[in-house]
């Protein structure tokens, strides 16, 4: 047998099994794990902050004083916000608010000295927030152009474990995840950070 026909009768063996029935693929993750609320906060902060992440917790009711002090200690004065943010967030943010469209282009964005957006659904276990581009998060581009990003994760949406927070989201809708602020290392191992998104990653717990 040639090399010739060696290869094309390995081509039609694979074709012959792609038309075969599909293979069921047992998916038994481990979920439904609880764990109380000061304890989820305790280890989504201490992931947090070991992605150099800056945490604040917060009550609903103080958030929009939380928030202008967040945007105050990093002298922001023009700060981004999806259309569907709700209002009394920046409330008492003294500097001017760019509500986010689709006719801002993205380079723009980074005329911005930050964002305040709401999040999805937050991962403990692992540190993570998922934004899925609600309108209380705005478009991928709003959370990554600025050099900062101030997040905003309710408790009752963090979850224990990444099972437990991809059941809260949506297949269908555009998901971004979000561990720390970006950062790489170049072969020396050293830290660069702000490369593929904001350089200060804020986040509120409330």
């Amino acid at each position: 047998m040639s090399s010739k026909d060696l290869v094309l009768g390995r081509i039609r063996d694979a074709l012959a099994l792609s038309q075969s029935a599909p293979v069921e693929v047992p998916r038994r993750y481990r979920t439904g794990r609880t764990m109380s609320a000061d304890d989820r906060f305790e280890l989504f902060a201490d992931r947090l902050l070991d992605y150099k992440a800056n945490v604040h917790r917060s009550t609903l009711g103080r958030l929009p004083t939380t928030i202008a002090r967040v945007l105050l200690q990093r002298e922001v004065r023009r700060v981004g916000a999806p259309a569907g943010l709700d209002p009394s967030w920046l409330s008492l943010f003294d500097g001017e608010i760019v509500v986010d469209s689709a006719d801002i282009p993205a380079p723009d964005l980074e005329s911005l000295d930050g964002v305040v957006t709401a999040s999805a659904v937050a991962c403990a276990e692992t540190g993570t927030i998922f934004l899925d581009g609600s309108p209380d998060q705005g478009r991928r581009a709003l959370s990554l152009v600025p050099d900062l990003h101030v997040c905003v994760v309710a408790m009752n949406r963090l979850e224990v474990g990444v099972p437990e927070a991809l059941a809260r989201l949506v297949p269908e809708r555009p998901t971004t995840l979000i561990s720390g602020p970006s950062a790489t290392s170049d072969i020396e191992l050293e830290r660069v950070e702000g490369v593929h998104g904001p350089r200060t990653l804020d986040v509120v717990i409330v």
